[in-house]
């Protein structure tokens, strides 16, 4: 392992990434790369065991800081889960994940330090991605929610009045109702079975496939998609007005849909009627390891 190199642990629902990023390139070590299934229903030691595999499957070598790139709810600066009710990793409420990991994790870490998994997205692409250059940026993923992080030159900003609480954007409110309601792959899939009519209990296509039906023409489809994308819009518009943000970047899943994606996201932001004309709206570009690099680049401030 080069001497400069950071040790990453990404955690999704299903499964835990493991890589090794070079500081200053912010590439990932060639070979590094690592992917294993999760399993979030777990108990406690059987998560943290998943974890600890993942991290001692990586090459050998010095590795005396880890950085943990994790959803939320969690205490970030504690290390310490607060799931509860959110249909995963249940099992790890008040569990001290910091020490659970230094204790498995060999040779043992000289520090375990934790990011949001949105804030490390969208660090990842300050550092070496569709943000770089941009004092102030906004980074939004789309999936099965929605994340978000608000950046000061590269500093993720979670509290203060230019900000969502938490700064989160899945709690805003759009139309009356939470933005994940409108946006998130559940919200779109419900919004088509029930623009086709479909009767409860009937499956609908997963968002990839609306967007593949959308550009052979099914005008419902595009629809769907418009309206959510529009929607999401909507909701950026004051709060990139009010943080000052000069580029909003979209990854995840759904921004593979781009074509569908980019002119309903500014028709949104035109539609709010805010003063957006400089506003840059790009792709991610460091999808889908954008929150690897991310986590990497923030661990190297948490130790200067």
């Amino acid at each position: 392992m080069p001497d400069d190199a950071i040790p990453v642990l990404e955690v999704g629902g299903t499964h835990v990434t493991s890589e090794v990023v070079a500081a200053g390139s912010w590439e990932l070590v060639a070979g590094s790369l690592r992917t294993a299934v999760l399993d979030a229903d777990g108990t406690a030691a059987e998560v943290l065991d998943g974890l600890a595999a993942a991290a001692n499957g990586l090459p050998g070598g010095r590795r005396p800081d880890w950085v943990v790139a994790v959803p939320g709810p969690f205490d970030y600066e504690r290390g310490i889960g607060l799931f509860r009710d959110v249909g995963k990793f249940d099992s790890l409420y008040g569990v001290d994940v910091r020490r659970g990991l230094l204790t498995r994790i060999r040779p043992r870490p000289a520090a375990v330090r934790f990011l949001n998994d949105a804030d490390a997205f969208g660090v990842g692409e300050y550092a070496a991605g569709a943000a770089r250059g941009h004092d102030r940026a906004v980074c939004i993923t789309l999936g099965t929610g929605v994340g978000s992080a608000f950046l000061d030159r590269g500093r993720p900003v979670n509290s203060g009045p230019t900000v969502p609480p938490d700064g989160s954007i899945h709690l805003v409110v759009h139309d009356g109702r939470p933005i994940e309601e409108t946006v998130s792959r559940r919200a779109i899939r419900t919004a088509y079975a029930r623009a086709a009519g479909g009767s409860a209990g009937v499956v609908a296509p997963d968002v990839h496939t609306i967007a593949e039906r959308s550009r052979h023409g099914d005008e419902l489809a595009r629809a769907v998609l418009t309206d959510a994308f529009r929607g999401l819009g909507a909701a950026l518009a004051p709060l990139v007005q009010r943080f000052d943000a000069s580029i909003v970047v979209i990854g995840g899943s759904m921004a593979g849909s781009w074509d569908i994606l980019e002119p309903a996201v500014r028709q949104g932001l035109a539609e709010a009627g805010a003063d957006l004309g400089a506003l840059a709206v790009r792709p991610a570009v460091r999808n889908p390891v954008a929150a690897l690099v991310g986590a990497a680049f923030w661990s190297v401030g948490q130790r200067n």
